[in-house]
């Protein structure tokens, strides 16, 4: 019942942009050829350290994965980086880099609905994606869903994409912070098991808080994404000034001491170089 005790957790690559993350090569709808930058090189060599560290860390354990929302870019707010604006193009980019994770995880694989400007109305774009790799589908057969609640070992986890963002980095912890305890509240509320764990995603920052609680502790995270800075960043509050975060997470249940823990690999951009006059 319990024999999942390993969940690795993704998000926000944002395929088809020229920033989001991409193999060093390939060809387009048109017959054409779009070759990474050295920037999308690095984050792609990234990518593959990521999933070595997930699978030292599970040693030999089978794990799932979730990868939780914005596969694709889309066409959003006028924007002119996608490498294409043909869907397909996108999702032939997307599918590159998870094709291979479902296989790697023996298709314990589930897809989350991302932000409706990157991945269509009701995340449809997400939807033919996570379909045509072999997503797992829940009882509406649904291949990507809005949200999750699945179990590491015997713990309850809730995984969704969105989450509030704020203007300044000192309230960073406030939204993940009202995550945690509305999920509490709402399982007081109607005698519901509490989640043990809630991931969000959408900020491409990584952030955890823990809280004590009556089974070890109660923890909220956020994911890092997989999307270098956009012009859009450049113009929003609290954002403009950092580098981009690039990385994924991994929940862990460890029998011998009944506890659940959380680990993050995180990668930061390096800062512009600084210009001498």
């Amino acid at each position: 019942m319990h024999s999942i005790k390993n969940i690795a957790v993704i998000s926000d690559i944002h395929a088809g942009c020229q920033f989001g993350l991409c193999p060093p090569e390939i060809t387009l709808d048109g017959g054409g050829v779009y070759r990474a930058s050295e920037l999308q090189n690095i984050v792609f060599g990234w990518w593959g350290e990521y999933w070595q560290w997930v699978q030292d860390a599970v040693g030999g354990e089978p794990f799932a994965v979730v990868f939780n929302g914005d596969a694709l870019d889309g066409r959003h707010h006028n924007a002119t980086t996608q490498i294409s604006q043909n869907l397909s193009d996108q999702a032939r980019i997307a599918a590159a880099m998870l094709a291979p994770v479902v296989d790697l995880c023996e298709g314990r694989y589930y897809h989350i609905r991302g932000t409706e400007a990157h991945v269509g109305q009701t995340g449809e774009d997400e939807e033919r994606l996570a379909q045509s790799i072999g997503a797992i589908p829940d009882k509406y057969g649904h291949h990507a869903r809005w949200e999750i609640w699945i179990r590491c070992g015997p713990r309850l986890c809730h995984i969704l994409h969105h989450i509030g963002t704020t203007g300044s980095v000192a309230y960073e912890s406030t939204a993940p912070m009202k995550e945690l305890s509305e999920a509490f509240t709402h399982s007081a509320r109607w005698s519901t098991e509490p989640p043990a764990v809630v991931v969000r995603s959408h900020r491409h920052q990584n952030i955890e808080i823990r809280v004590p609680c009556d089974w070890g502790n109660g923890i909220v995270f956020t994911t890092a994404g997989w999307q270098l800075k956009t012009p859009l960043v450049h113009r929003i509050p609290g954002a403009r000034l950092t580098t981009p975060q690039i990385g994924g997470s991994l929940i862990r249940y460890n029998e011998r001491d009944d506890e659940i823990y959380t680990r993050h690999m995180v990668w930061k951009i390096p800062q512009p170089d600084i210009e001498v006059v």
